[in-house]
């Protein structure tokens, strides 16, 4: 899949006012006992297949999105028959329960190693359901391909910026993968820019500016969050070797916080 490569690097001259004090104001560390579905006041499961408009190959249940009950949530994609699809997963969503502006998402992720698979996490805009996608806005926080776990994106998605042509920074590691340890992602948001972070580094910066001729800032709303692990799509190979399954995304926590003051 080929990106359109424009999130600013860190190097900025007024760099101070993305780096505010912030106040945290919800987080899920998905505790509970082993085997229970993540708080059902919080999350939703997204149940179906049919690709999700990615051609992805999954069928996403509301069996594969557990808690381990060592304080996790693990979303399983498993080779198996269902529903006409080869392969299972999960895809959770906070929309219509849990829905934030402007302020950082975050979450504590380690994310599955094995070609055709595709962990997420990322925003889409709660105006969805009347304006539709890309229109609505979409955040993806993090999303990587299996085959190549040592590189994650970031990307920005709206009218005239969606798909193929979303604006888009990859942050790789020097050593290892992100399939090794948890790294925590985030997005901060606020009506002039988005700031993306893996860990202490900043991955990109995207601004009004930033945008296509011609096209609008889509980024100043409410939002709901998903956490999904596809497998295959447009964005990964297609998955051969069945003994990357079953493979796991697992979540230590998400959290939700505000802008207390800009040093």
């Amino acid at each position: 899949m080929s990106w359109l490569w424009l999130l600013a690097c860190t190097a900025d001259p007024v760099d101070t006012v993305y780096d505010p004090t912030w106040t945290l104001v919800w987080e899920d560390d998905f505790s509970g006992p082993a085997g229970s579905p993540p708080n059902p006041e919080v999350w939703t499961p997204d149940i179906g297949g049919g690709g999700w408009g990615n051609n992805q190959l999954e069928y996403d249940t509301d069996r594969n999105a557990v808690l381990d009950g060592e304080g996790h949530l693990t979303i399983t994609a498993r080779a198996e028959e269902y529903e006409g699809n080869d392969y299972t997963s999960a895809r959770i969503t906070t929309k219509g329960k849990l829905e934030h502006g402007d302020g950082r998402f975050e979450a504590d992720i380690r994310i599955p190693a094995g070609q055709g698979l595709w962990p997420a996490f990322w925003l889409l805009g709660t105006n969805i359901d009347t304006l539709s996608w890309p229109a609505c806005g979409e955040v993806d926080i993090l999303e990587a391909k299996g085959e190549d776990p040592s590189v994650t994106y970031a990307t920005v998605h709206g009218p005239g910026y969606s798909g193929a042509g979303g604006i888009s920074a990859d942050f790789p590691l020097q050593t290892g993968s992100f399939a090794d340890d948890f790294y925590t992602f985030a997005v901060d948001i606020d009506p002039e820019h988005l700031s993306f972070w893996v860990d202490d580094t900043r991955v990109g910066v995207v601004r009004p500016g930033d945008l296509p001729a011609g096209t609008s800032w889509v980024f100043n709303q409410s939002w709901f969050m998903i956490l999904n692990l596809a497998v295959g799509g447009n964005f990964v190979e297609r998955p051969e070797d069945p003994s990357v399954f079953p493979a796991v995304m697992t979540v230590d926590a998400v959290r939700i916080y505000e802008r207390a003051s800009a040093e």
